[in-house]
């Protein structure tokens, strides 16, 4: 099987610099695919880039900082909805391409077995081309349905998920909490009928069933969703309180078939790996069999109490992993190659396509990434390239079929000028891979940066987007961040599509972005290398705007989780004297500088490792994990050497309290465990050893 990604030229760059670019690369594509629905690339670059920021964060440990994506579940939630927190986090899943990488997997499991016992048996299934999704019920009524969004905080979307028929309203004989997780589709038949109804209409054809199903749930109109034949899969279970208690994970999806949920018949119980790679080349050739769009297999471990065992990384478990189907390619006519800017920026190449229908939608565009990949694929405007549709999703330019190449056909060469009327210098640094417009009047930029700062994951200004923000620069009213806060809203009420409510409401929301907490501040500010979590790290270590304005390089980057290259660029950002001045503009119109107060709780576990297993009265899963790290304490998933204390709880893992037996830590039940929290200190109450019926 040929690998579906290309071999990157990283190690020709500076780790530093190229470990920057892809955490900036990963995260815009983050936002593209899982909060807009509008990716620009293929899986296989996604996961490309991923895999490479994975290898060079192994070769330089010095460069992982706290908010690295390889780190962390990805997406935010949409301004459009409410925002959900999971009761257990929705986690993504690690990836193999080819059997050697899925051998490598079954060898890690194999090294953490005890006695060195085999991991099977294992589930298969279908991994589809959806849209994750956790549905919650209580005492059998469905109550809400939210996305995963960044796996810790998703999108409510219930009124839109209790219009898909094959969602169950009510159960019968369902514990009284009962967390399903799934994927909701749209069927590839359905999918055709609304692009045949969409060219009858003379519109434009839907992209592809993924993008179209996202789109369709996340609609403010319930109706529209109602009316776009969405379907759903069921296969995983989330929070339970008083069900019945299983051991192994297929028990779980009988239970979930048993109830009413539907679940995917090709599921498939195999004893070991020879069965994973027979399931997987069957799923393989069957792909297109289906009236749902599958881009792998996911592997699980059946037995529930060895994936816990296991346990889990920050970003995925390690009892599961997604084995990805290699992509399709076509050929067409690459029209032409343009620029865009964007809110950084940023000047990417992209193609221009004579369309053509590939992995089961039209391509029409796809990204060239940068220069050097433009000239290393050798494509030119005018030339029959190949493109290859990735996981059924996103597109990519392979290279030019040269036989079909006319004569004359000169190379493609980078613009020298910005896009926009001021055409402005494109330049590109030593040792930097992407080209940037410089000109901070440039209006691609201007326009990025202001939505970038309504944004929800920002200052979160409701009905501020891509459109409106064009509309209020075209208007003269806005030329920066700044300007929001001046905005002649009388002047507003006299441009056609503005009523009194709609600007009432927008004044209200810029307002209420004054008060939002400096972590927000930071991340609208749009600094290059720093994201969400690097704002959140700056914001609570230096606990004020003006001592971040003040500190030095080394003053940065003495933060931990906060690198030198991220550190480099907040300080040459607030260098800037324009960005100077915008920041004083913003203290001017009352936006909030001061950072979060340190949380007033005893450290009474500092240093201290402490597991749980089962539950705890009066606690969620999370409660505990957070009350333990809120104390100063670690809550690793498995029992240690390095543990101090266990606390047995309900419906306790076995394999940890044998760990916890055979290492002789202390052991305590959950009514000691609020005495724990308040002195940090073992009772006496504890044992050791095995405890006789």
């Amino acid at each position: 099987m040929v690998s579906p990604v290309a071999t990157s030229d990283s190690a020709q760059t500076d780790p530093v610099a190229r470990v920057a670019q892809l955490r900036e690369l990963i995260e815009h594509h983050d936002r593209l695919y899982y909060e807009l629905d509008e990716p620009t690339i293929p899986d296989a670059d996604y996961d490309a880039l991923l895999r490479e920021l994975q290898a060079l964060e192994a070769a330089h440990p010095e460069l992982v900082t706290a908010d690295t994506p390889t780190a962390r579940v990805a997406g935010e939630p949409l301004v459009t909805f409410a925002p959900v927190e999971h009761a257990i986090a929705m986690m993504s899943l690690d990836k193999a391409f080819e059997f050697e990488e899925l051998d490598a997997w079954m060898g890690r499991l194999a090294r953490r077995m005890e006695n060195d016992a085999a991991p099977g048996p294992f589930v298969c299934e279908l991994k589809f081309d959806g849209l994750a999704i956790s549905v919650r019920y209580e005492d059998g009524t469905l109550v809400q349905a939210a996305t995963r969004g960044n796996g810790r905080v998703g999108e409510d979307v219930t009124g839109n998920v209790a219009t898909i028929a094959d969602v169950p309203r009510e159960l019968k004989g369902a514990p009284p909490v009962l967390e399903v997780r799934g994927e909701i589709y749209m069927p590839i038949s359905a999918f055709e009928e609304l692009n045949a109804a969409q060219e009858a209409a003379g519109q434009n054809r839907y992209a592809n069933p993924r993008n179209t199903a996202a789109g369709s749930l996340r609609q403010k109109d319930p109706t529209v969703t109602a009316s776009r034949q969405l379907t759903w899969w069921a296969y995983q279970l989330g929070q339970v309180e008083g069900g019945p208690a299983f051991e192994r994970h297929s028990e779980t999806l009988e239970f979930l078939a048993s109830l009413g949920f539907p679940v995917n018949p090709e599921v498939r119980t195999v004893p070991d790996h020879a069965g994973v790679i027979e399931y997987v080349n069957a799923a393989e050739t069957s792909r297109h069999d289906h009236d749902y769009e599958t881009d792998g297999v996911v592997v699980k471990v059946d037995d529930l109490a060895l994936q816990s065992h296991l346990g889990s990384t920050t970003h995925h478990p390690r009892w599961a992993i997604a084995f990805k189907f290699p992509p399709e390619e076509r050929t067409t006519l690459l029209r032409d190659i343009s620029v865009s800017i964007g809110g950084k920026g940023k000047a990417t190449p992209f193609a221009v396509l004579e369309p053509v229908f590939v992995g089961g939608s039209t391509v029409q565009m796809a990204t060239l990434h940068n220069e050097d990949q433009v000239a290393l694929k050798d494509v030119r405007p005018g030339d029959t390239v190949i493109v290859r549709k990735a996981g059924d999703v996103i597109p990519e330019v392979l290279g030019p079929v040269l036989s079909e190449r006319p004569e004359g056909l000169e190379p493609w060469v980078f613009p020298e000028t910005c896009p926009c009327h001021f055409s402005y210098p494109i330049t590109r640094d030593e040792g930097d891979a992407a080209h940037y417009c410089l000109n901070p009047v440039c209006p691609f930029q201007l326009a990025g940066w202001i939505e970038h700062y309504a944004a929800r994951n920002a200052m979160d200004i409701e009905g501020f987007g891509e459109r409106r923000v064009r509309e209020f620069l075209d208007l003269g009213l806005i030329a920066d961040i700044a300007d929001l806060y001046s905005i002649d809203f009388d002047r507003l009420a006299e441009v056609e599509g503005y009523g009194e409510v709609s600007v009432r409401n927008l004044a209200a929301a810029i307002d209420a972005s004054r008060s939002m907490p400096l972590a927000n501040l930071l991340v609208g500010l749009n600094i290059r290398h720093l994201g969400d979590a690097g704002s959140e790290v700056l914001a609570s270590a230096f606990g004020h705007l003006d001592r971040i304005l003040d500190a030095t390089v080394e003053d940065l980057a003495a933060v931990d989780g906060i690198g030198p290259t991220t550190a480099e660029a907040v300080h040459a950002f607030f260098a800037n004297g324009e960005n100077r001045a915008i920041v004083e503009r913003l203290r001017e119109a009352g936006v909030n500088f001061e950072g979060p107060e340190a949380p007033d709780v005893p450290q009474t576990l500092a240093g201290m490792a402490v597991v749980v297993t089962g539950g705890v009265p009066g606690y969620s899963r999370d409660d505990v994990t957070a009350a333990i790290k809120a104390r100063g304490g670690t809550s690793p998933g498995s029992v240690s050497k390095k543990t101090a204390v266990v606390v047995v709880g309900e419906n306790a893992g076995a394999s940890k309290l044998t760990k916890a037996v055979d290492l002789a830590i202390p052991r305590i039940g959950p009514q000691d465990f609020d005495a724990l929290l308040e002195t940090g200190e073992i009772p006496d109450s504890a044992v050791t050893g095995p405890v006789e019926d």
